[in-house]
């Protein structure tokens, strides 16, 4: 690892995908800071599960406790009151014209991580890890591995600091983000840290576009047919299946 890069900011709404981040972070990185994002979202009982995930995290795992630093909420209605999607409207999920479902927020990953690295800027991080995924994705165009090299250049040259945006879960489908975790949590505390991870993100971590809390599945609490439900219960099912002892 550079120098440089040492500490890092992890885009961190409180879902599955995030949660892997950041404990992906805890253990690359020697100081960790989140950073998440109040925009009007449908589903906002995400800012509740983010403080819950934090604190299931601390307590359980104690060699990370000590590299995560301070947690950030930016407060960013104007998206919300530009947005006319599913994701900030109450309105059915469909399917647009093009094939991007209408829970694409347009700019919302642009804008997340141009305040991301203002904010690294000032707290001195270099690193932003984000869980954009190109794999298991809705087709939303921010996602795309190019965007994300595209806009560390664009913030690199935009701030005169070197930025890394740093996306591990870009090639893994969500059974392999599963695996993930099992394994960043073995590797933090090889006495069932693993499953314990896994235990912490299926019950603390929120992931349903509707903002359900009511239903608990295997895999954790949602609605159980929202786009983002289904791909989390399908990648549930493939990492949950009995392996092949050949």
């Amino acid at each position: 690892m550079s120098e440089a890069h040492r500490n890092a900011l992890v885009l961190f709404s409180g879902g599955q995908d995030s949660t892997t981040c950041l404990a992906y972070a805890l253990t690359r990185y020697e100081r960790v800071e989140t950073i998440g994002f109040d925009y009007g979202q449908r589903h906002r009982v995400e800012l509740t599960q983010r403080l819950a995930v934090l604190a299931a995290l601390r307590q359980r795992f104690a060699a990370w406790s000590g590299r995560l630093g301070e947690d950030h909420v930016l407060d960013l209605p104007v998206l919300g009151q530009i947005s006319d999607t599913a994701m900030t409207r109450d309105i059915a999920i469909e399917t647009q014209a093009g094939g991007v479902p209408n829970t694409f927020v347009p700019g919302r990953n642009l804008l997340f991580l141009t305040l991301a690295a203002a904010l690294a800027w000032r707290r001195g991080l270099s690193v932003i890890v984000t869980g954009v995924c190109e794999t298991d994705f809705s087709g939303y165009p921010d996602c795309r591995d190019d965007t994300m090299k595209a806009l560390q250049v664009a913030l690199t040259l935009g701030m005169d600091r070197r930025y890394v945006i740093d996306t591990p879960l870009m090639w893994l489908d969500k059974a392999a983000t599963w695996q993930l975790a099992h394994d960043l949590g073995q590797q933090a505390d090889p006495a069932g840290g693993g499953a314990d991870l896994v235990r912490l993100i299926t019950e603390h971590t929120h992931t349903c576009y509707l903002g359900d809390r009511t239903h608990r599945h295997p895999w954790g609490w949602g609605c159980g047919h929202c786009p983002a439900c289904e791909l989390r219960a399908r990648g549930w099912a493939k990492y949950s299946q009995p392996r092949s002892s050949s």
